[in-house]
């Protein structure tokens, strides 16, 4: 069967990917040419500092404000939120709080511990006034992220010098998770104003490891903060060279050995072009003879999203024949090149809960099961159903993605099911989404806090619905399913009150079969994080959230 199937793509997706591949074949030749670049850093074997480069241009780095990876990454690096994740997974630990907080019995008020001794980089001491300040900042100037607070909090509170206290709206659980988010920090009071708008999208003073010390439209600087209360870095400072959506320039930088480090973001041909010759090494890295890549499990999911509210996608058979003739293994490594995961749950695998649901339901390319289905509910090669799979047409991974799926099940369904590509420009992709548009969609998902419910809240529940009309208002109907669900709301609602992590476990286990029984969205795959250091650069770590810590990247063993 496998031999089959790989025999198929050899024959039936030439069409799609020849174009495709000759492209990446002349934008790697055309990356091999010299080309200057701007502001390159002399990185002599003295130098302490760490020059990295990157593709992302901070939009703004107050943390109220941020909400995109190129400034949230700064703020990670600058600032200190009351919690934080052991570097390179999701297990969640306290940083300017002293121990996970105490909570009451109803789930409402948290009370936290925070330590002592702490100053910010203007001077200003750290204590509980001041993370009340910011917090309350965070939801009150109303910036992009405000939401992830304004949503769940109802007040907060110094109630003793170093104790902060919390009242939640609802139970929440994973309250704990969302204090890690890193615009979550803690700000100097004299250098921040709470008011709406009130924003410095240039400057940050924080708590952590390193001060600000020069962000230009190109370049960003952070010097050591010789007063940190803590370990400090294992370098004597970062250069940022921002090469913004230029990854040529970025990979050039690299190549030519102008920049120590290259993290976010590289095509996938520059990023293969960078992994050839390399062998595996040990922990995440491989080695070639001249720099180092580093692999990380990424957090973020690619699914497709079946619209319940439209034919033939309101039969369960046709849904579940779907998910019965995806090969993952297929898209992985003609379209990812093998860069991607697998994954079989919308929830990622960087967590103890993931369950592969889908591939215990489905499998991959079932296709005689997803024949048996189809025929179940009444297809057959003179009456198919037919599904448009919409996307972002700037998305070229997306495209040929949907190709894919389609030249596969005309090969091995016979015109039984036929899959149409259809893409639109991304603003009108992502409005069209919520209003039931589309039958079908390959979307991603980045979490916003690593919690397992940010991965099944935003896509199963719904606040106003029946299973008769779908979801009306709610997290399925803006995700394009119009899913509802009682069991799947109960779900949820008990998972947000336990507070027992092996109870909340279990539950998050029963919401994924909930999901692979009803088949609302099909998990695809998951993104590997790559980043790449010049030899003699060590101590290079990816965390699950995408956030890069600068503090461990040195010279030398």
């Amino acid at each position: 069967m496998i031999g089959n199937r790989f025999s198929f793509s050899r024959r039936k997706l030439a069409k799609y990917f020849g174009l495709f591949f000759l492209c990446f074949t002349l934008a790697v030749g055309c990356n091999n040419q010299s080309t200057q670049t701007p502001n390159q850093t002399n990185n002599t074997p003295d130098n302490n500092r760490i020059s990295i480069g990157t593709t992302l241009k901070p939009r703004t780095l107050d943390p109220a404000d941020s909400y995109e990876l190129a400034g949230l990454n700064i703020i990670y690096n600058v600032g200190e939120s009351l919690y934080s994740y052991e570097l390179g997974t999701t297990e969640i630990k306290p940083l300017l709080a002293t121990e996970m907080p105490k909570v009451s019995e109803d789930g409402l008020t948290y009370t936290i511990s925070l330590r002592q001794g702490v100053k910010f980089q203007d001077g200003t001491p750290f204590n509980a006034k001041a993370m009340e300040f910011s917090l309350n900042r965070f939801i009150a100037n109303g910036g992009k992220p405000a939401f992830l607070l304004a949503d769940v909090v109802e007040g907060v509170a110094a109630t003793g010098e170093y104790e902060l206290t919390i009242k939640l709206k609802q139970p929440f659980a994973a309250f704990p998770a969302l204090l890690a988010f890193p615009g979550a920090c803690a700000v100097s009071p004299q250098a921040y104003k709470i008011g709406a708008g009130e924003f410095l999208p240039n400057q940050l003073i924080s708590t952590g490891k390193y001060k600000l010390a020069q962000f230009n439209s190109d370049s960003i600087s952070l010097d050591v903060n010789e007063n940190y209360w803590g370990e400090k870095p294992a370098n004597q400072g970062i250069n940022m060279q921002i090469y913004a959506g230029n990854s040529a320039n970025l990979f050039n930088s690299f190549r030519t050995g102008a920049i120590d480090v290259a993290y976010q973001s590289l095509e996938p041909n520059q990023i293969q072009n960078l992994l050839d010759n390399t062998e595996k090494n040990q922990g995440q890295a491989r080695c070639s003879a001249d720099h180092c890549a580093i692999a990380g499990s990424g957090t973020v999911v690619n699914y497709l999203v079946l619209n319940l509210n439209q034919e033939p996608l309101n039969k369960p058979e046709v849904r579940s024949a779907i998910a019965s003739v995806i090969d993952r293994g297929l898209i992985n490594q003609r379209v990812l090149q093998n860069q991607g995961e697998p994954v079989y749950s919308l929830v990622a695998t960087a967590f103890d809960s993931y369950t592969p649901t889908f591939k215990d339901a489905y499998g991959d390319a079932n296709v005689a099961k997803a024949k048996e289905l189809l025929t179940k509910a009444g297809y057959s090669v003179q009456n198919p159903a037919t599904i448009e799979i919409w996307y972002p047409s700037g998305s070229i991974t997306r495209s040929i993605v949907a190709e894919t799926l389609k030249a596969f099940v005309e090969q091995e369904l016979g015109g039984m099911l036929e899959f149409i590509p259809q893409s639109v420009e991304s603003a009108s992709f992502f409005g069209n989404i919520s209003k039931g548009v589309y039958q079908s969609a390959l979307a991603d998902w980045y979490p916003d806090f690593l919690d397992p419910d940010n991965y099944l809240q935003p896509f199963m529940s719904c606040s106003k619905g029946t299973v008769a009309k779908g979801c009306e208002t709610g997290a399925a109907q803006s995700r394009g399913s119009f899913y509802y669900s009682d069991r799947a709301n109960q779900l949820i609602n008990q998972s947000r009150k336990e507070q027992n992590p092996e109870t909340r476990q279990a539950i998050f286990v029963q919401l994924q079969e909930l999901l692979a029984q009803d088949v609302p969205y099909i998990p695809l795959w998951q993104t590997k994080d790559y980043a790449f250091a010049q030899n003699g650069i060590t101590g290079v770590t990816i965390n699950p959230s995408q956030n890069f810590p600068f503090w461990t990247i040195k010279r030398g063993a």
